[in-house]
């Protein structure tokens, strides 16, 4: 695209939905294997969170982006041995592509230079990690349960079932054991050769290259950021992101730019688009990257957003697990969602929206809520009283609003 210096608060706005994927024709048909591949890389990435209320946070950003699709394609695509894609530390824990392991690398040496120090746990349990790592060889993948009931079951001093897990996780980070799927979303561990092919094993990237190549993948995602914007994405930190972002402003990846309301310097990446409208009804993850770091959707929405399933019950404000609303390219909304699966119903447990909401919000977020229901495999939906969407999404859904069930 052509260079450019100024970029007004909604150019922005457009500019991160676009390179996120918003506003672009979802076609005829239901999404198969072909677009979720094409979904994580061009996110980078997949952030993973046990919580199960609604969905779990990874299958949510192809929803919002594709609309309903059959999530035992993206199972099969991301926790199946040999799969094109991989579980480690990125930006959270995360599925990404087996082709950016190796720029982690750095990070998996960090983590074994601090975990086996001496005095470290790792240090002092070194004999249990040799052992697990043996167990692994011997037997080919399993999960941590399988493995600590085999430890407990010997006779005489042994490890406990936290160590047994401590122990996994820490090989984990060091890249010597990777995942090789999930079992009902347990992770399943195996030794890195059995999983990895040798030309990735072998690549080595330097710290400093490694922290280019992501910064411009961060930049490509986000469109527009900060340097704590794009540092963020894959929670890069310390003195190699400065010097990077400098070699890709010089080599022209990246475009220096001011954006109006803000007050850092921001770099646009050059393939970047700024649509002239961005046509968008989605749901958001509290683990979506639109929304993930918290001051820059403030930034670029104006949306306060806070995730309240840690704060106590009388302290939260909009509820437990409450998904931002994105209509076109503002966030107008949070809505509290709950898969009740025994009674095959989506519960809405609250429905707010911002004061600039535009008219309409409720008749556009009924859809949205029909297709999750039918996504989850539920029957039907109920609303409750709570929150100032509420009354009309029940309108809108042409149903008895109901009371608060707690």
């Amino acid at each position: 695209m052509a260079s450019r210096t100024s970029i007004s608060a909604a150019q922005a706005r457009r500019i991160a939905l676009a390179a996120q994927g918003f506003g672009v024709s979802r076609g005829a048909g239901t999404p198969g294997t072909r677009q979720l591949g094409a979904l994580i890389r061009r996110l980078g990435l997949l952030q993973i969170d046990s919580v199960n209320v609604f969905e779990r946070s990874h299958y949510l950003p192809a929803f919002s982006r594709l609309g309903g699709y059959d999530r035992a394609l993206l199972d099969r695509l991301t926790f199946t041995p040999r799969s094109p894609y991989i579980e480690y530390w990125a930006h959270e824990a995360a599925i990404l592509p087996v082709a950016s392991w190796p720029l982690l690398r750095w990070r998996m040496e960090a983590h074994r230079e601090r975990s086996a120090a001496e005095g470290s746990w790792a240090a002092a349990n070194a004999p249990l990690l040799e052992w697990l790592l043996a167990e692994l060889a011997d037997r080919g993948p399993l999960p941590a349960s399988a493995i600590e009931h085999d430890a407990n079951k010997r006779k005489g001093p042994w490890w406990g079932w936290s160590d047994v897990k401590t122990g996994l996780e820490v090989l984990f980070r060091w890249g010597a054991v990777v995942t090789a799927g999930r079992i009902r979303f347990e992770r399943v561990y195996a030794r890195a050769e059995h999983i990895l092919d040798a030309e990735t094993l072998q690549a080595r990237v330097p710290r400093h290259e490694a922290h280019r190549r992501l910064l411009a993948h961060a930049a490509r995602a986000h469109g527009i950021g900060t340097a704590s914007d794009l540092a963020d994405y894959f929670r890069l930190k310390g003195p190699d992101v400065m010097p990077a972002l400098a070699e890709l402003e010089r080599e022209g990846e990246l475009i220096p730019v001011t954006v109006e309301g803000w007050n850092r310097k921001a770099w646009l990446h050059r393939d970047a688009r700024v649509p002239r409208s961005v046509r968008a009804s989605a749901l958001l993850s509290p683990f979506d990257p639109v929304v993930w770091e918290r001051a820059r959707t403030e930034r670029l929405f104006g949306f306060r957003y806070r995730i309240e399933i840690y704060t106590p019950k009388p302290k939260r404000v909009y509820g437990y697990y409450t998904l931002p609303l994105l209509l076109d390219d503002r966030l107008v909304g949070r809505v509290d969602l709950k898969s009740d699966r025994r009674a095959r119903v989506l519960r809405v447990k609250a429905a707010w929206q911002e004061a600039s909401a535009p008219a309409g919000t409720a008749a556009r977020l009924a859809p949205i809520v029909r297709s999750a229901a039918a996504w989850q495999g539920l029957d039907g939906i109920e609303v409750e009283g709570r929150g100032d969407l509420a009354a009309g999404l029940a309108a809108e859904l042409g149903q008895r609003l109901r009371e608060p069930a707690d």
